[in-house]
């Protein structure tokens, strides 16, 4: 698939994913409300899955705003500015996130499908198309 990263440049975007979750696990460690709320709010992101039942455009549109890392810094930086606790602990539980799914190799989805990501395709079956029978 086009658009799609691979050799050294995909190299690079996964353990930068891991990276980015593994800051965010020290962060969260000195600055964040508990392992417990950590543990109750990781996988919220994954609810915008659901937005895929309204068709793979709406669902990768809705997917990729809540796996960008510019809403998560952003909520993490008003957070900061403002002083306001919950928003810094939302912040970084988000960013760690979207930095395990990275790491993962899940990325931001195309409207072609869920599986068809910029980090390449996920899932089985779909790398290798089935070839042509006569």
């Amino acid at each position: 698939m086009t658009g799609t990263v691979s050799g050294d440049v995909r190299t690079i975007l996964r353990p930068e994913g891991l990276c980015i979750l593994l800051s965010s696990l020290i962060a969260y460690s000195e600055f964040g409300a508990g392992w417990g709320v950590f543990a109750l709010f990781f996988l919220v992101p994954d609810l915008s899955l659901l937005a895929y039942l309204a068709g793979p455009r709406a669902g990768a549109f809705v997917y990729n705003t809540a796996h960008s890392y510019a809403f998560s810094t952003l909520m993490l930086a008003s957070g900061i500015f403002f002083s306001a606790h919950l928003a810094i602990t939302t912040g970084m539980i988000w960013i760690a996130h979207i930095g395990f799914d990275r790491a993962l190799g899940y990325g931001l989805k195309y409207s072609s499908g869920f599986c068809f990501t910029h980090l390449g395709v996920i899932g089985r079956g779909h790398d290798n198309p089935p070839s042509k029978t006569k």
